[in-house]
């Protein structure tokens, strides 16, 4: 199996967990900080005024991962229908699972501060680009 789609693999366990962060921040919530109205004692998005800043960045870091994981996978899908695996795609596949690791885990921390997360951003989007890249080479 090619590594691009063990790297896609491991993406979607790492976007279909990634709500973890959130759901244990809602839970572990002091008494009395969530209104009695909401339901569940979710609010979604949630509110600066009731979860606390990690909680509202694992929230944004669920949905950053997903906004950009998507277009990759259906590159790399695309990429793999074309038969145009390359050195180029590898590498490419590699460093967008580094960087979404990183993005994540700096988002939510909070030590990933502007510059930071942004250019981390804008290389998975470059990563995004040459998959794209590759597909239409193929």
């Amino acid at each position: 199996m090619p590594t691009e789609l063990v790297i896609l693999g491991v993406l979607a366990v790492m976007a279909v967990s990634l709500w973890i962060p959130y759901i244990v921040g809602v839970n572990t919530a002091p008494e009395g900080s969530i209104p009695a109205d909401a339901p569940d004692g979710f609010i979604i998005p949630p509110d600066p005024n009731v979860h606390r800043p990690w909680v509202r960045r694992a929230y944004r870091a669920h949905l950053n991962l997903l906004e950009q994981s998507v277009p990759f996978a259906i590159l790399v899908f695309l990429v793999d229908r074309a038969d145009g695996f390359t050195a180029l795609t590898l590498w490419a596949s590699i460093a967008f699972l580094l960087l979404r690791i990183a993005h994540a885990v700096g988002y939510i921390t909070g030590t990933a501060r502007f510059p930071a997360r942004p250019l981390i951003f804008t290389a998975g989007w470059i990563c995004c680009l040459l998959m794209a890249w590759a597909f239409f080479a193929a």
